[in-house]
This record gives structure tokens, C-alpha cells and sequence, in this order.
């Protein structure tokens, strides 16, 4: 009995060890398994949009393993060549907005993805080198209603488009007319703020009044007083007057300045 029971002995401790020896081998290959399960970045992170000041960014996560169950987001400035980057303060989100001080610069992205056994992140490439804000798109005068002379531009160009005259015909007893213009451009919307010159030809039949300016209908109005120099003639049909049109400040000959000769009739008798 006493043999047996020593044979027994070593069986025991042997017991004890193996259990021991498992519980150590399940304890490391646990550790192992949380650690390969932490996500894994397979393609890098990427980043979206206009490179230019005043432009949103928007960071792509690229392509991770395990599963990620959130990601966070952490910007950087860098230098032209995208190195000696610099971690931009409060800019943690998805997206990013491009400032003035961007300009010049690269802009990097980390993405860091986390699930329940751990986390890990991966940067981008840079961006293109950041540009400045492009100018914004300038309006077309002609869309206003009407137009206003100050604002418009070559190759758009003012017309005298219709004129009018009071008396509707001149005679020898007139000693006043009123003469009104109409000016326009853009396909035939009247103009505004059109400075309108008038004189008769040949000279010294009426005064030459100051330059008149167009209201919103298009129209100028002038007032001319009779001169010794009228009429040319006794034979006189005609009345001949020379018409230009300009904008405030522009170029009496160029630019969208406009010249034209019109005529009323002239009876004499009248």
C-alpha cells in the first residue's frame, strides 16, 4: 500500500504543472490575439478637394482592417515640399476650411482608427501647394436693368438709338429747341448715367449746351438757343446735328463712346 501511494505522488505534481503551463499558454496567446487585432491600415489616408484659401478639405480615411468603430482627425501645415509640419490648433474634424495662412503651404491629414482592442492612425500625402483665393467672377454690367454707363466695358458700345425735337420742325421764327436722345447698349437696353454732347453743323446756328446725362429711361434732354448763324441759308432743309455719347471719365473717341450725325427738317416759312 505504502508503494503505491508513492507512485501516486509524482502523478499529482505532474497535474499541477500541466495545468499551470495552460494557463500560461492561454493567458499569452490571448495578449497576442488583442494586439493583432487592433486596425490596420492597408491604404493610407487621402485628402479631398480645392487647394485654395477659402476652400473646404475633407479628409478620406483610406482602408483599415478590424473594423474600425471610429475614427478621429488631426490636421498639419507643412512646408511646401509637405515636411516640417506643425499640428494646426483646433482643426480635429472631417473637414477643414483653407485660411490666408495656409497659403503657400501643404496640408497633411492624420487619421487615427480606434475599435474595442485598440487604435492606431496613419498619415497622408500632402496636398498640392496652397493657392490664394481666387478672384470672385465679375458681374456683367449688361445684366443689370437698365445698365449704367460708369460700369460699362469694351467691347460693349453706346448708340444713339433714337432722337427727338421740339418744334418737330424748325423754323425761321424758332428762337429755342429741345433736343432728346436716347442711348443704349447690350442689345438695345436703355442706358443710364450716358453723358450726351450736341451741336449743330455748321456752327453758330444754336448754342452748344452742357453735356446732358441719361436718365433710367435712356433719354437725355438738351436745350439749344437760336444764333445769328441760323440759317445757313435761305434754301435751308435741314437742321444737322452732331450726337456723341460717352461714359463718365471715358474717352471721347474711344472706349464705348458713340458718334452720329442726325437731321430735322427746317421750313422757313414757319
Amino acid at each position: 500500500m505504502r508503494h503505491h501511494l508513492r507512485r501516486l505522488a509524482p502523478l499529482g505534481v505532474l497535474a499541477v504543472t500541466g495545468a499551470l503551463a495552460a494557463a500560461m499558454l492561454i493567458d499569452t496567446g490571448s495578449g497576442a490575439a488583442a494586439t493583432q487585432a487592433r486596425p490596420t491600415n492597408t491604404q493610407p489616408p487621402t485628402i479631398g478637394g480645392t487647394p485654395e484659401v477659402g476652400k473646404t478639405l475633407t479628409a478620406r480615411e483610406g482602408t483599415w482592417t478590424g473594423n474600425p468603430t471610429d475614427y478621429d482627425y488631426a490636421w498639419r501645415r507643412c512646408d511646401a515640399d509637405g515636411g516640417s509640419c506643425s499640428l494646426i490648433s483646433g482643426a480635429g474634424d472631417k473637414t477643414y476650411v483653407l485660411k490666408e495662412v495656409d497659403q503657400g503651404n501643404t496640408l497633411r491629414v492624420i487619421v487615427t482608427a480606434q475599435n474595442a482592442d485598440g487604435r492606431r492612425n496613419a498619415t497622408s500625402v500632402p496636398t498640392a501647394v496652397i493657392r490664394e483665393a481666387a478672384a470672385p467672377p465679375t458681374a456683367n454690367p449688361c445684366d443689370k436693368n437698365p445698365p449704367v454707363a460708369s460700369e460699362l466695358k469694351p467691347p460693349e458700345r453706346l448708340l444713339v438709338a433714337g432722337q427727338q425735337v421740339s418744334p418737330s420742325v424748325v423754323g425761321g421764327s424758332t428762337q429755342t429747341i429741345v433736343a432728346r436722345f436716347r442711348i443704349t447698349a447690350c442689345d438695345g437696353k436703355a442706358v443710364q448715367g450716358a453723358l450726351v454732347y450736341v451741336t449743330a453743323v455748321p456752327y453758330n446756328m444754336f448754342s452748344v449746351p452742357p453735356e446732358a446725362t441719361t436718365g433710367a429711361d435712356g433719354w437725355a434732354e438738351l436745350r439749344m438757343n437760336r444764333e445769328r448763324g441760323f440759317p445757313a441759308s435761305q434754301k435751308q432743309q435741314l437742321l444737322v446735328m452732331f450726337v456723341r455719347a460717352r461714359g463718365p471719365g471715358g474717352n471721347l473717341l474711344g472706349g464705348i463712346s458713340t458718334r452720329r450725325l442726325v437731321s430735322f427738317p427746317v421750313d422757313l416759312r414757319r
